[in-house]
């Protein structure tokens, strides 16, 4: 019996160096790099979100309006996460105006508006805006709804106030939702 184990252990070792190429390509293709870091769908939104660097504004926002633990939790949530250079297009001082604590009100409003309950990939989202004749309508945390079009390839988040936001990076997959990164910070009406 003893000499079986051995040979066990070599069968065994043989197999997971076999598996190997096909399961890292497989876990990497779900690993995408937004800033700079990866983000591990192991992770939660704000366990990802803090490593990139195209959203600490966001992650500063997030922190002065309190949704740190929200967006933490379980979700799941889809988040359209405006980049630095999305921030950085609002009229000049609003960012600071929204990040001081008699904002705090205003500030999670906007924030809440990014925000869709449940996890909604790309797929998902072209699928539902298919089955609108070329329009979807999804409720936000916040309470008002977004307008969702596909056109020159990508999927367009349209707000209250009809400003437009691309999708630049798509089906970023967290362990309690999905991040759309989009180049606009939207507006609820």
């Amino acid at each position: 019996m003893n000499a079986r184990i051995p040979l066990f252990a070599a069968a065994l070792a043989a197999s997971v160096a076999l598996a190997a190429p096909f399961v890292a390509p497989a876990y990497a293709e779900m690993t995408k790099m937004v800033g700079g870091a990866p983000m591990y769908p192991s992770k939660n939104i704000i366990e990802n979100a803090v490593n990139s660097k195209d959203h600490t504004t966001l992650v500063a926002a997030v922190k002065a309006a309190g949704l740190v633990d929200t967006l933490e939790g379980a979700g799941p949530f889809t988040v359209f996460a405006p980049t630095n250079e999305a921030f950085a297009r609002l009229p000049a001082g609003t960012v600071d105006t929204l990040l001081k604590p008699e904002n705090k009100d205003k500030l999670t409003s906007i924030l809440t508006y990014h925000v869709v309950p449940g996890r909604l990939t790309e797929a998902e989202i072209d699928a539902m805006i298919r089955d609108g004749g070329g329009k979807a309508m999804l409720k936000t945390v916040e309470g008002e709804e977004l307008t969702f079009e596909r056109g020159a390839g990508h999927i367009w988040v349209i707000d209250a106030k009809g400003d437009k936001a691309e999708v630049t990076i798509p089906n970023v997959m967290q362990s309690n939702g999905v991040i759309q990164v989009i180049n606009k910070v939207l507006l609820p009406g």
